[in-house]
């Protein structure tokens, strides 16, 4: 999931789904909140702890941070370097993601029309041109709420709704020069965020658990618009350092790629990858069905 956060444009989320700890980790989220302050004071830390299933987020966010420290650089000079084989590889990573979600919906007639939702409200997402605001610590905290909730849903990159809000810049400025007033105002935006949206969505899981998983899978598929491999870059954005960052992107089929852009579109080895990131999410499956008592 750390990992995936570096990328902008694929969510943390739906590394989640994709090695099942998805569920577990909107419950444990969503179990922050009074009810372990009061445990703490009556039945004792254990017991707090217990509750919001504390070694489960310890473990999983110590391996986000650990893996976004290590990984962080490797992906973005892959992403520099060879673009088409690394977003051909999430590309296939999420549409297998996007199979093996489908696969946890029961009754498809009543909710197929919510999947169709998704996918329109994941295209227009990924879709809006970046706005420019004039910063302020308000302004900061929501975008740290709405940004935070990318994290935990599935097809929608953290990174990238910073990007489109215009706190991309300044958060990035804020955390290079350890600038510690917008730091904290982005991460209170950003625990706000979580502890709300996680409860909401599982007490859609719970309440409405087909329409949800519809909703999340459109929102899945709609978000393949932002990972498509052969794109043109419209407009970039100048980080202080002077490195170009892409903002505004036109896809393009394989076939025009070479001839607007100049670029090989290395047609194989995309597909190579697009069968790579579909294997990885597969595998595990075939693997086990072949043999059930490994």
């Amino acid at each position: 999931m750390g990992a995936a956060d570096v990328v902008p444009g694929v969510s943390g989320g739906t590394i989640a789904l994709i090695t099942g700890i998805y569920r577990e980790l909107l419950e444990s989220i969503s179990n922050i909140g009074l009810a372990p302050l009061k445990l703490l004071f009556s039945e004792g830390f254990g017991a707090a702890w217990r509750h919001i299933n504390g070694w489960f987020l310890l473990v999983l966010f110590s391996g986000m941070v650990t893996s976004a420290a290590l990984l962080s650089h490797v992906i973005l000079f892959a992403l520099n370097h060879y673009p088409i084989p690394v977003w051909s590889f999430f590309f296939g990573l999420i549409i297998a993601s996007s199979l093996r979600l489908g696969a946890t919906i029961t009754q498809w007639r009543s909710v197929f029309v919510y999947m169709l939702f998704g996918v329109l409200a994941g295209y227009l997402l990924t879709d809006i041109a970046p706005v420019d605001v004039e910063f302020s610590y308000g302004y900061l905290f929501v975008s740290g709420a709405i940004a935070i909730c990318a994290m935990i849903l599935p097809g929608i990159s953290g990174s990238f709704i910073l990007l489109m809000l215009g706190m991309y810049m300044n958060v990035l400025a804020a955390i290079k020069g350890f600038d510690i007033p917008v730091i904290l105002v982005f991460c209170c935006g950003c625990l706000v965020g979580l502890l709300a949206f996680s409860k909401l969505l599982t007490w859609l899981l719970h309440r409405a658990h087909d329409i949800t998983m519809a909703l999340l899978l459109g929102i899945m598929l709609g978000s393949l618009n932002r990972i498509w491999p052969w794109k043109e870059v419209l407009a970039y954005q100048i980080k202080s350092n002077g490195e170009q960052i892409a903002i505004v992107h036109r896809n393009l089929m394989p076939s025009t790629f070479g001839e607007i852009t100049g670029n090989e579109p290395e047609l194989i080895l995309a597909v190579v990858m697009m069968v790579v990131g579909l294997m990885i999410v597969f595998m595990p499956e075939l693997l086990i069905r072949k043999n059930p008592k490994t």
